[in-house]
């Protein structure tokens, strides 16, 4: 049973959703998405832990804010473990969403048993990145969130993908064609403000999951292998037929990494 919570962040609203008992882990969405991306993950893990599930500022019910940085939506994460009472919890991030995650890891080291980067990197955006991201904030600004979400949104699957699931695909773009021009905007220009956090990783001392796709264009895996030496403890796993959405593309062995990884991240707890 999942269950919708919200409640007010410095006047603005904070929507999440919860599911399951047991050890906390928090799905974090990422970019132009909503906490229901990991739609397939809550069915299958509520059923061995505390799922927490949040809609970032600027998705949905949760207001656009202030203060669009990842360090402000790691404090938003901040929050909603305080809510639940939850002293210490596994976190798993997509895209953006591992960036949040690693800004929360930094930030408050004593609440974060575990770390999992779904096609996400610690490394900043590069100047080739930064000028993609700059030419999508020009396409919404002249075409609209909606416009850029259908001409982007089928290039983070696979082909094969594409190919043979094209309802999926549509599925996604319908369901966050509510996103505003502003939010979207935002939301790229603080990934573009935000750190290298290699340095983090490096002083880590829990499990940090890497999540690849072979196919992942946006986090590609040539970037991401080198950052998997640098945890004290490092779980890999590679999707061969996976772009940058795996819990969709791959779902069953999506379910079976991330129930592996929180299980050890629970048991290196137990034995702290």
């Amino acid at each position: 049973m999942i269950s919708e919570i919200s409640f007010v962040l410095n006047g603005e609203l904070l929507f999440y959703r919860t599911a399951g008992e047991g050890h906390a882990v928090v799905l974090v969405h990422g970019f132009a998405e909503d906490g229901l991306v990991w739609k397939e993950q809550i069915a299958f893990l509520q059923e061995h832990f505390r799922l927490i599930i949040p809609d970032m500022p600027g998705t949905r019910a949760s207001s656009p804010v202030k203060e669009w940085t990842m360090e402000y939506f790691a404090d938003c994460l901040l929050r909603v473990l305080d809510e639940e009472k939850i002293e210490k919890a596994i976190l798993i991030g997509h895209s953006m969403g591992g960036y949040i995650c690693l800004a929360f890891g930094e930030k408050y080291p004593e609440r974060t048993q575990a770390l999992g980067l779904f096609h996400s990197t610690a490394l900043p955006d590069s100047e080739e990145k930064k000028n993609i991201r700059r030419r999508g904030i020009e396409f919404i600004r002249e075409y609209g969130a909606a416009k850029f979400l259908e001409q982007t949104t089928p290039n983070l699957f696979s082909p094969a993908f594409r190919q043979e699931h094209p309802e999926t695909v549509q599925e996604l773009i319908d369901r966050y064609a509510h996103f505003t021009d502003g939010a979207l905007i935002q939301y790229y220009e603080a990934m573009m403000l935000r750190p290298d956090r290699t340095p983090f990783l490096k002083t880590f001392p829990r499990p940090v999951l890497f999540v690849i796709g072979e196919q992942d264009a946006a986090v590609p895996m040539a970037q991401v292998l080198p950052q998997t030496y640098l945890p004290a403890i490092s779980v890999v796993e590679i999707f061969k037929d996976s772009a940058h959405i795996g819990m969709l593309e791959e779902t069953a062995k999506a379910n079976q990494v991330l129930l592996q990884f929180c299980r050890q991240a629970e048991q290196s707890l137990s034995n702290s």
